[in-house]
């Protein structure tokens, strides 16, 4: 045994079942579809027996829902962190958030668990709660968060948070929904660039100068 390997070989092994389990289900969730797809094909790709999934999922749902919490409520919790640290210069941290999501869900590996969400929440409603509680209303409060802090420091108007924190995300599922499900031609943008251009477009808005005025 190596020098600080302390543990056994096969504790290990045993440790990274679950990750191996849930790379498994992911593949097979994209190339079957949630509702195709079979916790025995799971099993086989993943080098184990179908009680052996069961051992760690008891059902194709709490698969997926595992996958939320390994790919996804992360970034959303990051958001928020982000969001909770950035007060000072809500701006900064607004156009930070957008463009680290926006590069993020440019990964098809990792924008694949909200579209299975997508996909499967009409007929699970239990699977689109769970992303609710423990994705979207993170991102929307780290979205809030920042309106109300630029507010404050008169740097946004004072409107609905609610709706400010949504029409920062819309943007961002249209990406993502662009890029990976209707498969439209890439902007040539910077994750950056597009961070930019979307807070410019919701701090001055699409109406031209003059028409502000009499607006």
């Amino acid at each position: 045994m190596a020098l600080g390997d302390g543990e056994p070989k096969w504790r290990r092994r045993s440790d990274e079942r679950p990750d191996e389990i849930l790379d498994a289900a992911l593949d097979e969730f994209v190339e079957r579809g949630f509702d195709q797809a079979r916790v025995e094909d799971v099993a086989k790709r993943a080098g184990l027996s179908k009680a052996g999934v069961y051992l760690y999922f008891p059902s194709k749902e709490d698969i997926l829902r595992a996958l939320i919490e390994r790919e996804i409520a992360p970034i959303a919790r990051r958001a928020r962190s982000l969001a909770e640290t950035g007060v000072d210069d809500p701006l900064a941290t607004l156009a930070g958030i957008i463009g680290g999501v926006m590069t993020v869900f440019e990964n098809p590996r990792v924008s694949a668990v909200p579209r299975l969400v997508l996909s499967v929440a009409g007929r699970f409603p239990e699977i689109g709660e769970y992303y609710r509680e423990n994705v979207v209303e993170h991102g929307l409060a780290a979205f809030k968060t920042l309106h109300r802090a630029g507010v404050e420091k008169g740097q946004f108007r004072d409107v609905d948070s609610d709706l400010a924190a949504r029409a920062v995300v819309g943007p961002i599922l249209i990406h993502m929904l662009w890029l990976h499900v209707l498969r439209g031609p890439a902007d040539g943008m910077t994750a950056a660039e597009r961070a930019q251009a979307q807070i410019d477009l919701l701090l001055s808005g699409l109406a031209a100068a003059e028409l502000k005025e009499v607006l």
